[in-house]
């Protein structure tokens, strides 16, 4: 495991199929390649978290998620509305593409996506040159970390690398909306 890994070779270990954690607007997360079954499903088995419940994507632009989601299937308003609250800490469930990956989607026809402001999730994705999954750098059930040094050991010991960086000014994970239905499901 790499501690205080550079953006470079963070992007090298996630094509290579690692895990790892990072800061992003109000906590640290666990990423990892969505397209890469057996990396997302190492990154659940270390979360004790469920494949069912979906995975969140974070991206540094709307194209890097177009694999994943079908925007075409929200009407221009709900469209500009998801768009318009982008670049930022705005996480939304979109349709998600006729191929998207089960592992990602879960039990769910959507994917809760965010096009990030965070100058690291931005350097991540632009070096690795896609999406990543993006869910808190805890266990089930335990807070989420919002400072490197609050990381728990475990999840510290099953990553591949740790990247510098620091959490934003957010005080929670970000809200989470139904892109149809304007709901919000996590606020």
């Amino acid at each position: 495991m790499t501690t205080g890994a550079d953006i470079a070779e963070a992007a090298r270990m996630l094509h290579a199929g690692g895990v790892i954690a990072y800061p992003t607007e109000a906590v640290w997360g666990l990423g990892c390649d969505p397209r890469d079954q057996a990396a997302v499903l190492r990154l659940l088995a270390l979360k004790l978290r469920e494949v069912d419940k979906g995975l969140i994507l974070i991206a540094a632009d709307e194209a890097q998620l177009t694999p994943y989601i079908d925007m075409s299937a929200l009407d221009a308003t709900q469209r500009t509305a998801v768009r318009a609250s982008w670049p930022g800490p705005y996480t939304w469930i979109v349709p998600a593409a006729a191929d998207a990956p089960a592992w990602i989607t879960g039990t769910h026809r959507g994917i809760a996506v965010r096009v990030s402001a965070h100058p690291t999730v931005i350097a991540l994705c632009d070096a690795f040159a896609g999406a990543l999954v993006s869910t808190s750098a805890n266990r089930a059930g335990e807070l989420a970390p919002s400072r490197r040094d609050a990381l728990d050991p475990l999840i510290v010991a099953g990553v591949d690398a740790v990247t510098c960086g620091e959490t934003g000014r957010l005080q929670r994970p970000t809200a989470i909306r139904d892109a149809r239905s304007g709901d919000m499901l996590r606020s």
